[in-house]
């Protein structure tokens, strides 16, 4: 683990080829469920905004996400009529003037709420919203509502001064993330910085750096939107390749 926060995390992924790295970052963004608005039911609506992109704008807002209790909702027991652990109902109401938040939507479950501090619409004085919603488990190669979030990576970075250096210091002035270092009359690298820019090389009169990419280690990146944290995103897509993993060997 490099970095981490409420909504991040980076690390090193490391004795994998690019084809692990790849299914790792393709299966967080397209099939790790979360929850999302699916359907919406108006009973007052005297905004400026029409019905259809009102609902557009709430499918959109991210849902606190627990995937130990829901299940898809045509592999519920209840066969797809709708229940506790396959649906979650929230609702809305509030008159104008003011800005209508996230945070107004009320949740039947208080530990499955909408992601705070998301801005829906603005009312004017008299208007007035009043709507039922009805949110249940997708992925995101369905729709980008179901998608929990983000995930990237790039190779790690190898980066080797040879003999030929003679400590000129334009590497240092030309790279951009300042990976290196003048400590005792010697050039020092940081090569987790390293972007793979090449600028080091083109600058380099004397031939003496040489930089590329780890074929088998990758600096992972996984960013949330809120619906579920980092490591839930990445553990559940291991368990995805897994699953998927094992029906192909059956298959075979």
């Amino acid at each position: 683990m490099v970095k981490k926060d409420s909504n991040s995390i980076v690390f090193i992924l490391d004795d994998v080829d690019v084809s692990i790295a790849n299914a790792l970052r393709r299966t967080i963004i397209s099939e790790v469920p979360t929850l999302a608005i699916e359907e919406v039911s108006f009973k007052k609506n005297s905004s400026s905004f029409f019905d259809e992109i009102l609902s557009h704008r709430l499918g959109m807002v991210p849902i606190k996400t627990d995937l130990e209790i829901f299940n898809f909702k045509e592999d519920c027991g209840c066969k797809g009529k709708g229940c506790p652990s396959c649906s979650l109902t929230l609702s809305l109401s509030k008159v104008g003037p003011g800005i209508v938040y996230s945070d107004d939507l009320i949740s039947e479950d208080a530990k499955l709420m909408p992601k705070k501090g998301i801005p829906i619409l603005k009312l004017g004085k008299g208007q007035e919203i009043q709507l039922e919603a009805n949110a249940v488990l997708g992925k995101g190669v369905t729709h980008a509502k179901w998608q929990p979030g983000i995930a990237s990576y790039r190779y790690y970075p190898q980066v080797k001064i040879t003999k030929e250096c003679n400590a000129c210091e334009a590497c240092i002035k030309t790279c951009p993330t300042n990976v290196f270092k003048l400590s005792r009359g010697k050039i020092t690298v940081k090569e987790y910085d390293c972007i793979l820019c090449n600028s080091c090389i083109d600058v380099c009169e004397y031939k003496a750096i040489k930089v590329k990419g780890n074929n088998n280690k990758f600096i992972f990146r996984v960013e949330s939107t809120g619906a579920l944290t980092p490591e839930e995103m990445f553990n559940k897509s291991c368990d995805i390749i897994q699953t998927k993993s094992k029906v192909l060997a059956e298959l075979l």
